[in-house]
């Protein structure tokens, strides 16, 4: 993890209590020296971001090359050497719950780049239902306010955490990592994430080949749509023991189907 000192910050509240927030600073990506894109996001493995970024969107032609920081940290700024497979000026990017998108469009751009998933691990709904408690997260225990993606094998063993003002930029960093790593496709590996299940978490864990999605909570119904459209199995709710899931259940075997479990 990134030190405490990157990802919490100590202010003054009422009463003149010390307290500690959740940092979060703009993030300027750069390709071939040209600025790409700005994020909000948590400083702190942001190499792992850009390229987790440029992995989600489509846009890379093949591994960076080489990722860097300025010398100077407070720039906020990553330099990313790569191969796009397109240019960025023509891309149609499908961001945010309010863009106004279809649902239909959205669904064939993300097929653009995503194959349909393999058919990857079979997990039981208990392991499902306690991925939650095995997130490390030190950054929300003292802040309240910052998201986590736990990446975990078949067996529910956490092999990866990052935290993030951001749910998609905790993702980013997840599969930015793995695929500086060489880690990428993680066709038998399992995300999941500490709040609810959005269409683009969906997409960047489809781009990334992860064939299992589990959230603590609820899913939009792009995201299940998606889900289903690329053969992703997609759990929410994951809490206290119980878990739904709303997309291709194949992949989860246990003795019982918990009380109010959705069908996949």
């Amino acid at each position: 993890m990134a030190s405490d000192a990157r990802l919490t910050r100590s202010v003054r509240r009422d009463g003149d209590v010390e307290d500690r927030v959740a940092v979060e600073e703009p993030l300027e990506v750069r390709v071939g020296g040209e600025p790409l894109a700005v994020t909000m996001r948590t400083p702190g493995h942001d190499e792992e971001l850009a390229v987790g970024f440029l992995h989600g969107e489509g846009l890379l032609a093949g591994p960076p090359r080489s990722v860097g920081l300025p010398a100077d940290l407070a720039a906020n700024v990553v330099e990313v050497e790569a191969d796009l497979a397109f240019e960025p000026s023509s891309r149609r990017f499908y961001a945010t719950s309010s863009c106004g998108v279809c649902g239909k469009g959205a669904l064939e751009e993300v097929a653009r780049h995503a194959p349909e998933l393999p058919d990857g691990p079979r997990v039981d709904r208990a392991l499902l239902a306690a991925l939650p408690d095995g997130l490390r997260q030190p950054g929300f225990a003292a802040t309240g306010g910052l998201h986590a993606t736990g990446l975990f094998d078949a067996a529910g063993e956490l092999l990866l955490v990052r935290e993030d003002v951001g749910r998609h930029n905790a993702l980013d960093k997840v599969v930015g990592r793995a695929l500086l790593d060489g880690l990428l496709p993680l066709h038998d590996r399992v995300l999941c994430v500490s709040g609810r299940l959005a269409f683009e978490l969906v997409q960047k864990a489809a781009l990334a080949g992860c064939p299992v999605l589990v959230g603590v909570g609820a899913p939009t119904s792009l995201a299940v749509s998606l889900a289903r459209d690329r053969g992703m199995t997609l759990a929410g709710f994951a809490r206290g023991g119980s878990v739904n899931v709303y997309a291709d259940r194949g992949r989860v075997v246990d003795g019982g189907r918990p009380p109010g479990a959705a069908e996949g």
